[in-house]
């Protein structure tokens, strides 16, 4: 004779095929979905650096920000200044050029005059003018060229009675002279000419030499 089993609460599903009862057991889905929802939700995991740390590292960023903020600023402040540089250097070269064109177009200027006259004289001379007719035209045309020169900030280099100077004379010739002439320009060959301290070219001179014997009387004096 078959009793009634009683529902075995411990397994998932058991069949009795001799008694034809089913028994259904739910503890093994239980235990499986705790661990799955265990696993699913793991806990934090601790902060473990320090916070003193954490402010160093977020001031240190902030200090290489601020560094390459510097530097980019930096950079195109450069470029701007160097920029302005060659604009500067440019406009002052243009401005220079244009100086040295207009001093030589007044100085051409000046020169025209001088032209004029040398013409004017070589027509007197070709015509039945009188000498002194070109020699009064010969005279205008030195006259008029010295003061383009002079115009031009030429001056002549002042010789005769001066002491010689090499730095501004050159001596092609000596003559005895007087132990007090001793050094000093009696003649002038060809006059020298300087525009502010440069030295055009220097004037050719005479000087005057004491003999031997005048010199020593001069020094036994």
């Amino acid at each position: 004779m078959d009793f009634y089993k009683p529902r075995d609460r411990n397994s998932e599903r058991d069949e009795n095929p001799e008694s034809g009862i089913r028994v259904t057991d739910r503890r093994r889905r239980f235990l499986y979905d705790d661990a799955n929802s265990g696993a699913a939700a793991p806990a934090d995991s601790p902060n473990l650096k320090p916070s003193y740390v954490a402010e160093l590292e977020a001031r240190t960023e902030a200090a290489e920000k601020l560094t390459q903020e510097v530097q980019s600023r930096f950079e195109q402040l450069r470029s701007q200044l160097q920029r302005e540089t060659d604009e500067t250097r440019l406009r002052l070269n243009r401005a220079a050029d244009e100086r040295a064109e207009r001093g030589k177009a007044d100085f051409i200027a000046r020169l025209l005059p001088v032209l004029d006259n040398l013409q004017r004289a070589t027509e007197a001379a070709e015509s039945s003018s009188t000498p002194e007719q070109i020699g009064e035209g010969v005279r205008r045309t030195a006259a008029s060229f010295e003061s383009a020169l002079a115009a031009a900030g030429v001056e002549p280099i002042k010789s005769v009675g001066q002491e010689f100077d090499p730095e501004l004379h050159e001596a092609v010739e000596t003559v005895p002279v007087a132990p007090e002439e001793e050094g000093k320009v009696v003649a002038e060959y060809t006059p020298g000419y300087r525009i502010g301290d440069r030295l055009l070219r220097p004037a050719r001179v005479k000087v005057g030499r004491a003999s031997g014997g005048q010199q020593n009387a001069v020094r036994a004096n």
